[in-house]
C-alpha cells in the first residue's frame, strides 16, 4: 500500500464528517460495511402505496 493506514482513516473520517454528520466517535464505531453502506448512493425503490401505508401502519400500531 502506497499511503498508510492513519491518512487514509483521516480522509475517511473528514469525509463522513461532512457527508453524513458523523462525529468522531460515529466513525470510529461504525464497521466498514456500514461506512460503505452510508455513502453508497440509494438504490432506487418501488413508490409506496397507500395500501402498503396502511398495512404497515396497522402493523405498527396492532
Amino acid at each position: 500500500m502506497s499511503a498508510g493506514f492513519g491518512p487514509a482513516a483521516l480522509r475517511l473520517a473528514g469525509l463522513a464528517a461532512r457527508l453524513l454528520g458523523w462525529r468522531p466517535g460515529d466513525f470510529w464505531s461504525a464497521t466498514p460495511a456500514e461506512l460503505r453502506a452510508a455513502l453508497l448512493p440509494a438504490e432506487p425503490t418501488a413508490a409506496l402505496g397507500r395500501a402498503d401505508l396502511d398495512r404497515m401502519m396497522e402493523q405498527d400500531h396492532g
